[in-house]
């Protein structure tokens, strides 16, 4: 049986790696390298690259912390990116020597955070059978909330009266370029209500957004000129994600943030396959926000879920 080949990833790769991302059928453009060394300094890459009789059949993205190899801890999702022509027998057999080679390297543990279903063009969970079959523990689950706007719930009755209180005349909902105001409205956001920063600065996200203008969207609600709520859009072939949400006093106010939702439901998305609003959950899946999540289920928004696993690679 010919070998599998793996390959760790560096520069002389970016060329491959991304044309594989861009063809494959669960990858995003947050696999692209561009979007994945944007942090570069934050984070020690160890992705890696497989090939069988030469050619590349799977990516996995990837970085280390001491002796474990987690699948990405800078991404909000990522395992193994594969093509249409991966099968499940041939996952077993990346997936063996994946571990072969983390132990070879002196790795202890694999951290692997799966791709949500929802991203993938077509079924493409090969990897989960194969965690399963070598071992792996589910250690954290986490809850998002996602509308399938082909086949759309209603509003519940509360969201609609909210939408009907809106000023509609005094908003003007457009999409915005000026990121630098908008991440400085979450920022202090965050800070206030959740003593938190946001995970990009205003300098990255500006910056991504020019690298990728076709997937990161800002889109904000005005009054007069003041940006008064903006909804930061990251958006893939299938889905269209809620990065970042955020609105100010006034905007509150004026139920800016409802507007603003409902115009991007009904009338800029409308025709892609799924919306998420991103995850309800805290203390690593432990704790629901049920006010939060109860907020996105108002538009008609249920459960999808984010998994995430340990394999322990010592005494195996």
């Amino acid at each position: 049986m010919q070998m599998l080949e793996i390959v760790r990833y560096s520069q002389v790769h970016k060329a491959v790696w991304d044309a594989f991302v861009a063809g494959s059928k669960n990858g995003t453009f947050l696999f692209f390298r561009d979007y994945m060394e944007y942090h570069a300094h934050r984070v020690t890459d160890h992705s890696l690259l497989f090939f069988l009789k030469g050619k590349l059949i799977a990516l996995l993205p990837a970085n280390e912390v001491g002796q474990e190899l987690h699948s990405h801890s800078g991404l909000s999702y990522g395992g193994i990116i594969s093509g249409n022509s991966m099968r499940a027998a041939i996952m077993l057999r990346v997936f063996d020597a994946m571990l072969v080679y983390l132990r070879k390297v002196g790795f202890t543990r694999l951290n692997y955070k799966a791709i949500p279903h929802i991203y993938h063009l077509t079924p493409a969970e090969e990897d989960l059978y194969a965690l399963y079959r070598s071992g792996a523990s589910l250690c954290r689950r986490e809850l998002n909330s996602v509308i399938c706007l082909d086949n759309p719930l209603p509003y519940s009755q509360l969201r609609k009266r909210k939408l009907k209180d809106v000023q509609a005349e005094s908003l003007n909902l457009q999409q915005s370029f000026d990121f630098v105001s908008f991440m400085k409205l979450e920022q202090e956001l965050l800070q206030t209500k959740y003593n938190l920063i946001p995970t990009h600065s205003s300098e990255e996200m500006e910056k991504l957004a020019q690298q990728f203008p076709e997937h990161i969207k800002l889109f904000a609600a005005y009054e007069a000129a003041e940006m008064v709520a903006g909804i930061i859009i990251y958006e893939t072939e299938t889905v269209v994600h809620c990065q970042y949400i955020g609105a100010t006093e006034r905007g509150k106010h004026l139920s800016a943030l409802d507007a603003l939702t409902d115009f991007l439901l009904t009338s800029i998305y409308k025709q892609k396959r799924y919306f998420s609003f991103g995850i309800s959950t805290e203390q690593g899946g432990r704790y629901l926000n049920e006010n939060l999540v109860r907020n996105k289920e108002s538009y008609g928004a249920r459960a999808v879920v984010q998994d995430f696993y340990t394999l322990e690679l010592e005494g195996k």
